[in-house]
C-alpha cells in the first residue's frame, strides 16, 4: 500500500462519522413521531410505553422489534380513538407499517432486495406520515364527558 492510499483511506475514516450521523437523523426524527403518538394517546389506551420506540435503534434487535412496535402502536391507537368515540381504520397504519418490516427483511435477498429495499422506503415514509396524521389528530388533549344529574342531586 502506497502513501495515496493510506491518505485516502484515513479520508474514509474521518467521513464515516459524519455519514452515520446525517443516516442517523431521520432515523431521530421518525422514531420521535412514533413517541409522540404514543404519548397522545392516554396511558389506559397505550399496549407500549412511548420510549420503547428507542429500541429501534439497536441494530439486528430492531428486524425484529419493528414488528413489536408496529402492532402496539396500531392497538394503541385503536384504543385511543375509540375511547374518544373518534372513527378510524380498525388497526390505524397496521397495513403500512407491516409492508415497511416486511420489505425491509426482504431487502437482504440478493437480487431482488433492492427492489424491496426500494419499497421498504417507500412505505416507511409513508407511514412516517400516517403516524403524524394520526398524532395530530389526537393533538387535542381529550377528557371523558361530565356525567350530569338531571335531578340535580
Amino acid at each position: 500500500m502506497d502513501r495515496g492510499d493510506f491518505g485516502g483511506i484515513m479520508a474514509l475514516m474521518a467521513l464515516l462519522p459524519i455519514i452515520f450521523a446525517i443516516a442517523l437523523l431521520p432515523a431521530i426524527f421518525y422514531l420521535l413521531t412514533l413517541q409522540k403518538a404514543l404519548n397522545r394517546c392516554s396511558p389506559e389506551s397505550r399496549t407500549m410505553t412511548p420510549g420503547l420506540v428507542w429500541l429501534s435503534l439497536i441494530p439486528v434487535f430492531n428486524i425484529v422489534w419493528v414488528f413489536f412496535v408496529v402492532n402496539a402502536l396500531s392497538e394503541s391507537l385503536h384504543r385511543e380513538f375509540t375511547r374518544r368515540g373518534m372513527v378510524e381504520e380498525p388497526q390505524p397504519g397496521r397495513s403500512l407499517g407491516l409492508a415497511y418490516a416486511i420489505l425491509s427483511i426482504l431487502g437482504i435477498i440478493p437480487l431482488v432486495g433492492i427492489l424491496a429495499a426500494i419499497g421498504a422506503l417507500v412505505c416507511w415514509i409513508l407511514y412516517w406520515i400516517k403516524i403524524a396524521e394520526y398524532s395530530r389528530k389526537l393533538e387535542i388533549p381529550w377528557s371523558a364527558p361530565v356525567a350530569v344529574n338531571p335531578a340535580g342531586v
